[in-house]
Formats: structure tokens, C-alpha cells, sequence
């Protein structure tokens, strides 16, 4: 097999990534707690003792997913600033241009969720 010499980091960078993963799980098997089989009580679902009542997928408001979203959005927002922020030069009045139609774009939706009341915690 003749590869050329630039692929031999990675390849070393893959097998040390594979050596560490297949060394972390056989030292967890080895040097982790071994579970006694037979013992029902320690294999219920109980938390200091006390016993588990009711349903665990109760729901949440709707308020923490639309907030996590949002946040998602305007952070990838930021992202995309970075290359502009980096090459503002060499881009000129055209790249100038795209931005503000981008951030224009976003101030738009920010504004929409905020008329929509997305972003009221008290209703």
C-alpha cells in the first residue's frame, strides 16, 4: 500500500483517537463498579429512597423550547458575522450590502417573535 506521506498524521492522529476510546472502555469495564445480578432492590429506579410516583415526561412549557430555539438562531447569526468581521476589506460595498440585508432579515424575525409575544414570560 503506497500512500503518500501527508496522510500519515492523520492516520496516526485516527489510530491514537481509536487507542484512547477502546482504552477508556476496557478500563471502565475493569476498573468500574461490577453489578451483582440476582439483587432486584438495586435494580429499581429509586432515588435516596424514595419511591418514584407519577409520570416522568411531564410537560414543559413551551416557552423553554422556543427560547432555546431562538437562542440557537441568533447565535448562528453571530457565526456568520465572524468571516465578514475578518475580511470587511476585501468584500467592499457589495459584501457591505449583503450584511445589512442579513441583519435586516433577522431584526425582522427578532421583531416578529417579539409583536407575537414569544418573548412575555408572564402569559
Amino acid at each position: 500500500m503506497n500512500l503518500p506521506e501527508s496522510y500519515i498524521p492523520i492516520l496516526i492522529q485516527a489510530g491514537v483517537a481509536v487507542g484512547f476510546v477502546a482504552v477508556s472502555l476496557l478500563g471502565a469495564h475493569f476498573l468500574g463498579p461490577k453489578q451483582k445480578k440476582g439483587n432486584s432492590v438495586k435494580n429499581q429506579s429509586w432515588e435516596c429512597g424514595v419511591p418514584v410516583e407519577g409520570n416522568a415526561r411531564t410537560p414543559f412549557s413551551i416557552k423553554y423550547f422556543l427560547t432555546a430555539v431562538l437562542f440557537v438562531l441568533f447565535d448562528i447569526e453571530i457565526v456568520f458575522f465572524y468571516p465578514y468581521a475578518v475580511n470587511f476589506r476585501e468584500f467592499g460595498m457589495e459584501g457591505f450590502i449583503a450584511v445589512l440585508t442579513f441583519v435586516a432579515i433577522f431584526f425582522m424575525a427578532f421583531f416578529y417573535v417579539w409583536k407575537r409575544g414569544a418573548l412575555d414570560w408572564d402569559k
